[in-house]
């Protein structure tokens, strides 16, 4: 009998280790979406903006439809400059593009969005990255139009306006933001707008949850919207709380994994650790020292990456039968800790790419949020990516960290963390959830220690 197929054992692969794995649901995880049609000028886009103003959260993001428009033809594209071509059906939108996009960031994934230009009437070359909303407002004329759209929103909303105010504000948007003339836009209007308006946008409120006469001047629907994402995002972060104390169980009771690596305690670590714990050592000792032991945990974490033969030549004319590593190493640097590894990744590899995220734990819930990501550029296609952060302790920041290395294509095996001194509990945590990945650690230290390295390192 013939043997399972490369596809089929990769499934068998995947399944085995999902099933090996912890559950663990970043708060991004199942964004919620919010639906905001209406008339072109009914005030959709102030409405949405209105509301992440009045929110003023860093994780309510607004999507809009019209990015989505498809690619004209060059017959399409002459149409559009004389206003005769009909960017106010559906079928000038790219449905199936939208739902990949959303169905992507329900997944927690990157999503790349499409940059579509009024002037040139056509799709550009760059797009725009959208990663890890807590809440997405997607606005335009049928953000609830399709079937497949309304199935993953989890509020519905449609804006309305007499036709008259919608008509002023579109003549005031297309000559201020779109390069417009004002007949253009009014044979548009009474050629397209209009009766589209009445044939596929109109029977869009139907399916609304709420119908918001006068925009943003309705306080009352303004204070629900309002009410309703303050709710989810609580939802969201007690969830996400109670998947980190769930992951505690077994912290103490159960060996750490064989990808836990200690560094080796020699008598000169050992030695130098004493000076770094001394609180009466200088500065300038301190950081001599501290990256001195960087060195050290970068260069073990290179042990764990793929190497390949290499044959060189030596000065002398022999031949010397060596390794170099298989492909492109980077790193990732969890700010601001992880930037007092950053001296000792340059010792080792000094050209090395790198990347930064920053990941702070909210004072009032101790929840990690992210705030801040930049990675290299190809990271999913890295030989190895190396997760540098001076100290580690409950794990919530690290299980953030890796996880936006996953969600951008980044294989676990292929993820190296590379920490000072890391918790038993926060290393039991990381690998129930990536038993994949390489943990290097200088020393072990109890839960819960306070963060002090990067304190004594950057002098603040």
């Amino acid at each position: 009998m013939a043997g399972p197929t490369a596809a089929g054992e990769s499934q068998v692969t995947e399944r085995t280790t999902i099933a090996q794995r912890a559950h663990y649901s970043p708060p991004w995880a199942d964004v919620s979406i919010i639906g905001i049609a209406g008339s072109s000028g009914s005030g959709k886009s102030t409405l949405s903006q209105a509301i992440v103003q009045k929110l003023n959260l860093p994780w309510v993001v607004i999507l809009s439809i019209d990015s989505f428009y498809k690619s004209l033809s060059p017959e399409e594209s002459k149409k559009a400059f004389r206003n005769e071509y009909d960017f106010d059906s559906p079928a000038a939108i790219d449905f199936d593009v939208l739902v990949e996009r959303l169905r992507d960031l329900k997944a927690g994934k990157r999503a790349e969005i499409p940059v579509y230009s009024f002037e040139k009437h056509a799709r550009l070359e760059r797009t725009t990255d959208i990663y890890s909303p807590h809440v997405l407002i997607l606005e335009g004329i049928f953000a609830l139009y399709d079937p497949r759209v309304l199935e993953l929103m989890d509020m519905k909303i449609f804006c309305e306006a007499d036709a008259d105010t919608c008509l002023s504000r579109r003549i005031i948007r297309d000559v201020r933001d779109r390069g417009r003339d004002v007949e253009g836009i009014i044979k548009q209007w009474f050629a397209f707008v209009k009766p589209n308006f009445e044939k596929y946008v109109d029977p869009q409120r139907k399916v609304a949850d709420i119908i918001v006469p006068r925009g943003v001047e309705n306080q009352v629907a303004m204070s629900m919207v309002g009410q309703f994402i303050e709710q989810k995002l609580l939802e969201k972060s007690t969830h996400h709380r109670a998947a980190l104390t769930e992951l505690e169980i077994g912290a103490h009771s159960e060996p750490l994994s064989s990808k836990v690596l200690v560094l080796e305690q020699t008598k000169q670590l050992r030695g130098m650790n004493s000076i770094i714990h001394n609180i009466d050592t200088s500065n300038e000792d301190f950081i001599f020292y501290f990256n001195r032991i960087t060195t050290l945990l970068v260069e073990q974490a290179l042990n764990n990456i793929p190497f390949t033969s290499a044959k060189v030549e030596t000065p002398t004319g022999n031949k010397y039968n060596g390794l170099r590593p298989q492909g492109e190493v980077s790193a990732v640097i969890v700010l601001r800790g992880g930037a007092a590894l950053e001296t000792g990744l340059k010792r080792v590899i000094h050209d090395c790419k790198t990347g930064r995220m920053l990941i702070q734990n909210n004072i009032r819930t101790g929840e990690p949020e992210l705030h801040y990501l930049v990675l290299p550029k190809d990271i999913d296609k890295h030989e190895a990516v190396l997760l540098l952060d001076a100290q580690m302790s409950s794990g919530g920041s690290a299980l953030m960290a890796v996880q936006v290395l996953v969600d951008h294509g980044v294989q676990m095996d292929r993820i190296v963390l590379v920490t000072y001194s890391g918790g038993r509990m926060g290393l039991h945590r990381l690998t129930k959830v990536f038993p994949d990945i390489t943990a290097v650690v200088g020393n072990l230290v109890q839960d819960g220690e306070e963060r002090w390295v990067e304190r004594r390192y950057f002098r603040c």
